[in-house]
Formats: structure tokens, C-alpha cells, sequence
């Protein structure tokens, strides 16, 4: 499993305007830690290294984090992140304290391959659907899988892969299965009259 480390200190400035104050520096980041035996601890992250690891690595959201804050550092994954609704900027990052023990629950993406030999699609003439994109899962954090891989090579029109039918490695549960939510995946559906519904609509489009 990728690890990433970042450093962060402790804030005992807090409030609405405080955070505030602290994303107009751009240095930090206002983020919490929580979870385990401690207590919350409201942190800032170095804003420069965080950003640069969430643009270009995907890992981050099913990684373990090591963060240092003051010289002390503990082990987390990233729970949840709150980004300005129309700049580019996070405003707030919560962080989940993890141990080898206890099991954490993340949202994992899913990874579809082989859709350019789908059988549904090649020799049948279908078109495949995307029905999920991640999925939440429950492991040990040093199970924690980056991705869940679906090989769509043999799916043919009318098909579903299901939750149920994903190969999962050792040690890993799909959350909703523990509680009965079965559901699609991923699918290859017939394009309505032999031609795909956009050729469809722009041969109305002509004629009208």
C-alpha cells in the first residue's frame, strides 16, 4: 500500500474567521484529526504538499497518512474534504486516526478494463453502462485496496456485472453486501434500433 507523509501543526486559533485567516496566508490548510482513544485535534496541513499529492495521486483517498503534527506523528486516512464551491481551493480536510487492528471503512474507485474488447460491444453491437463509479468498503488499513479492478472483456448485451460478482482481495468486504444492498455495476445495454441514441437524435434534428 502507497503511504504519503505530510506535516502539519497543531491550531488553537479556532472559529469561522480563524480558518478563514488561515486559507487567505495559503500556507495551511484547516483540517481535524479524529478517531482512536485521543481526542479530536484541530490541525493545519501544509497546503503546498498536500495539493501537489491530491492533484497527481489517486492513492491518497485509500492510503494510510502519516502525518506529523509538531513532531508527533500518527497514522490516518483521509475521511472526508470540503472544497470551495466554485474555486479550486480546499477549504476544510478531516482526517480518521487508524491502527492495524481496527477496521476503517473508505470509498474505494472502481476500474473498468478491457472495454475496448467487450464482447457486448464488439460483436454485439451494445453499449456498456457505468452504474457505479466507487464503491465503500471495510478492511484493515494495511488491506485497504487503491482501486477494485472489473474485467467487462466477456460481458455481453443484457448483462450485469453485480456487487456480488466482484473479486475482492483478502481481507476486504463491499459494505453494502453486509447489509443485503445487492446491486449493477456495470452493464452492456442494446442500442435502441441497431444505432446509438446520439445518431438517433441528430437524424431528427436533420430532418426536422
Amino acid at each position: 500500500m502507497t503511504q504519503f507523509d505530510f506535516k502539519a501543526t497543531a491550531r488553537n486559533d479556532l472559529g469561522t474567521s480563524a480558518s478563514r485567516r488561515l486559507r487567505r496566508e495559503k500556507q495551511y490548510i484547516p483540517a481535524i484529526v479524529y478517531g482512536g482513544e485521543d481526542k479530536p485535534m484541530p490541525i493545519a496541513v501544509e497546503q503546498r504538499e498536500f495539493y501537489r499529492v491530491l492533484e497527481t495521486e489517486e492513492a491518497i483517498y485509500t492510503s494510510i497518512l502519516n502525518l506529523d503534527i509538531d513532531g508527533k506523528k500518527q497514522q490516518v486516512i483521509l475521511k472526508d474534504m470540503q472544497r470551495h464551491p466554485f474555486k479550486p481551493l480546499v477549504v476544510h480536510v478531516d482526517f480518521q486516526r487508524v491502527d492495524s487492528t481496527h477496521a476503517v471503512t473508505v470509498l474505494v474507485p472502481l476500474h473498468f478494463q478491457n472495454e475496448d474488447v467487450c464482447v457486448g460491444v464488439k460483436q454485439q453491437g451494445g453499449k456498456i453502462q457505468h452504474l457505479l463509479n466507487e464503491v465503500e468498503v471495510s478492511a484493515l488499513p494495511q488491506n485497504l485496496p487503491q482501486s477494485l479492478d472489473i474485467d467487462v472483456s466477456k460481458l455481453e448485451v443484457g448483462h450485469t456485472i453485480h456487487l456480488s460478482d466482484l473479486e475482492l482481495p483478502e481481507g476486504v468486504t463491499i459494505t453494502a453486501l453486509t447489509h443485503g444492498g445487492d446491486t449493477g455495476v456495470v452493464s452492456v445495454h442494446a442500442k435502441k434500433g441497431g444505432k446509438d441514441e446520439e445518431d438517433e437524435e441528430g437524424g431528427e434534428e436533420a430532418a426536422e
